[in-house]
């Protein structure tokens, strides 16, 4: 379930803060690093983990590798997430169907 990959990648806070600094767009590792509280080591290894999970893009130029949010990479969770939602959806709708029916009888 390529589902649990990206969840246990953006279960740690600080991996989330990583994508939160590039919804603006491609970054060095560097650049990523000067805007996190935490050192470019530990940065390059939240990249990597978010990379494994499909969640960023890894494009070279010249010497440096700018990474981008995969505007795909969400897309095994979003289906997991609407697939239990599908779920809710339905069982709230038998509820209020069977609430109607009780009412309808007294």
């Amino acid at each position: 379930m390529a589902y649990e990959i990206t969840i246990a990648a953006l279960a740690d806070p600080t991996r989330r803060m990583v994508l939160d600094t590039l919804r603006a767009g491609p970054l060095p590792v560097g650049a990523v690093a000067e805007r996190l509280p935490v050192s470019r080591p530990a940065v390059s290894q939240h990249l990597k983990i978010l990379t494994d999970a499909g969640l960023l893009t890894v494009q070279t130029q010249g010497t440096r590798r700018l990474y981008a949010i995969d505007p795909h990479g969400a897309d095994d969770l979003r289906a997991y997430l609407d697939s239990v939602w599908d779920v809710a959806l339905a069982a709230y709708t038998r509820a209020a169907r069977e609430k109607a029916k009780r009412k309808d009888t007294k």
